[in-house]
């Protein structure tokens, strides 16, 4: 392997000398992240120290292998089954979720990212490949398995009078919790092969069919982060949120509004932002949410008329509206509507599980928020209120 040169920067750890110099060898080896570099033939020729130290390999007992060789059952059938097809099809996967068997047969959690680098004749030259421990993600995994056997052990001592349908609810909603988490990776990969599809097929048919299966993946994966979000509150979890100081919200709200004329080209969404919308926010969750609301405007509001979208400060609040047209929401299911699992009549028969809104409510809540619905005159609006400011919000 050729030696990595040296490059001089200015190092503000050292006040007395200026120069310092940065070791790529050592960047390599020590980065705070797994890498492994693979031949064409899927071979591995070379492996950071970072790796050797989180699985317990010695480097020479990785090189030569194939990263097939270094997972458990599962995994290799997943990996030669899902994500080296998705690889060779696309040049790239991102976030897959793997475990890595160590030289004393325990597993190591990982997340893997891979990318192809080929030559001007597209020929492939190698395959670079980083890892990130998933400990976190997997401490949750085991925390909904261990719930769930505590719940079946308890389930056994109701015999002296304990509420058994509550019982029953509560393994329903972890065992929906572990179905959501596990259908994440295969329909990554239907998503990115569609996409991939889409960019090669020119047949407008086909094409059709191509985005109907993206439009209904995209939909899945909004129905499984809900699912996640609702088991997480039911079991304790709550709603966590990461607030982000001093950043417009407005970029967001705009890619927002794109995914959905994406999905749905024929429906008008007109948008009026009053400020630059600096707030004190988790942009992720306020996304979620945004999101959630202008999709239920479009599955209930009418389709011949435009849906509105209003964003500005007001007395130190941010105030989001949407506005959809069609038959007023009688009062009676209005005071249900941030309800889980509530389908009125016509919402049923759009499918959905009824969750969108009550974890809209939790996010709100979560940002010393409030989320409200008002419906008459042939106008159903859904606002959305917070404080502005910093020292207004206590993160949950």
């Amino acid at each position: 392997m050729k030696s990595f040169r040296r490059y001089k920067t200015l190092s503000k750890f050292s006040p007395h000398n200026k120069e310092d110099f940065i070791d790529l060898h050592d960047l390599f080896e020590h980065a705070p992240c797994g890498y492994l570099t693979l031949a064409p033939n899927g071979l591995i020729v070379n492996v950071n120290h970072t790796f050797c130290t989180w699985s317990g390999y010695e480097k020479d007992d990785v090189l030569g292998k194939k990263l097939r060789d270094l997972l458990n059952v599962v995994g290799r059938i997943f990996y030669e089954t899902h994500f080296a097809p998705l690889l060779r099809m696309q040049g790239y996967f991102d976030e897959v979720a793997l475990d890595l068997i160590t030289p004393d047969e325990s597993r190591l959690a990982v997340l893997a990212n891979a990318s192809e680098r080929r030559d001007s004749d597209g020929n492939l030259e190698y395959t670079r490949v980083t890892l990130f421990r998933a400990t976190e993600r997997r401490r949750y995994e085991r925390q909904l398995v261990d719930a769930r056997e505590n719940a079946e052990a308890l389930k056994l001592e109701l015999e002296n009078g304990l509420d058994h349908e509550r019982q029953t609810a509560e393994l329903r909603e972890k065992f929906i919790a572990v179905l959501g988490h596990d259908l994440r990776n295969p329909l990554a990969a239907i998503n990115s092969g569609a996409r991939m599809l889409m960019r090669r097929e020119k047949d407008e048919e086909k094409l059709s069919f191509l985005h109907l299966i993206q439009t209904s993946s995209l939909r899945m994966a909004g129905i499984i982060e809900n699912v996640l979000d609702f088991a997480r509150g039911r079991l304790g979890g709550g709603m966590s949120i990461n607030i982000e100081y001093g950043k417009s919200l407005t970029l967001m709200l705009d890619q927002v509004v794109s995914e959905i004329r994406t999905t749905y080209p024929d429906r008008i969404i007109e948008t009026e932002y009053h400020s630059e919308l600096i707030v004190d926010a988790d942009h992720s969750r306020i996304a979620q949410m945004f999101s959630n609301l202008l999709g239920n405007a479009v599955s209930h509001g009418r389709a011949d008329s435009p849906i509105q979208v209003s964003a500005k400060i007001a007395d130190n609040d941010f105030v989001l509206a949407i506005t959809n047209d069609g038959d007023p929401i009688p009062p009676a299911e209005l005071s249900k509507l941030f309800e889980p699992f509530h389908c009125s009549e016509s919402s049923s028969k759009k499918g959905g599980l009824g969750l969108g809104l009550y974890i809209s409510t939790h996010i709100a809540q979560a940002h010393n928020g409030k989320l409200v619905a008002d419906s008459q005159s042939g106008k159903t609006t859904l606002t959305f209120s917070m404080p502005v400011h910093k020292d207004r919000l206590t993160p949950q």
